[in-house]
């Protein structure tokens, strides 16, 4: 018989996913939850927040299953321009307006890897804000200032 061995990498990662759902679920729990038909402002946290509680089980159960591989070097490059970014996005929108605060924070992303070079990011970024105002702007019709007041608009 083998003895039950555990990942501390996927048991650590599955306790975090079920505590932060459970916590989120908990916060959720205090709004009006409402049916399938009918969903109050709890409904979509609550499911996400039970999906993320599932997940981490999932991981906990996959973690005593495959075989384990050490873990590899911190992506710190990534982590550094990647997590700004929507934070840049939501600092600015209301001042500079959708398309001017996504770019910025499309080209702060695109750094996130050493391979990208300045034309091409500002290629798929223009292509990105391009691509996102047709849909959200004029397709979707949503209601939002496409160029902010910090900019004379």
């Amino acid at each position: 018989m083998k003895s039950l061995t555990f990942s501390m990498r996927d048991l650590i990662c599955g306790l975090f996913f079920i505590a932060v759902g459970l916590f989120f679920a908990i916060q959720a729990y205090g709004l009006d939850i409402g049916t399938a038909f009918k969903m109050g402002p709890g409904y979509f946290p609550l499911v996400l927040a039970g999906l993320l509680v599932i997940f981490g089980i999932i991981v906990i159960i996959q973690g005593t299953q495959v075989e384990h591989e050490p873990m590899g070097p911190i992506a710190w490059r990534g982590m550094l321009f990647i997590l700004p970014a929507p934070i840049l996005f939501g600092l600015t929108v209301r001042g500079l307006g959708f398309v001017p605060s996504l770019f910025l924070a499309g080209m702060l992303a695109a750094f996130a890897s050493s391979k990208m070079r300045p034309g091409t990011a500002l290629l798929l970024v223009g292509g990105l804000t391009l691509f996102s105002v047709i849909v959200f702007s004029y397709a979707l019709g949503l209601p939002f200032r496409r160029f902010g007041p910090w900019l004379g608009q």
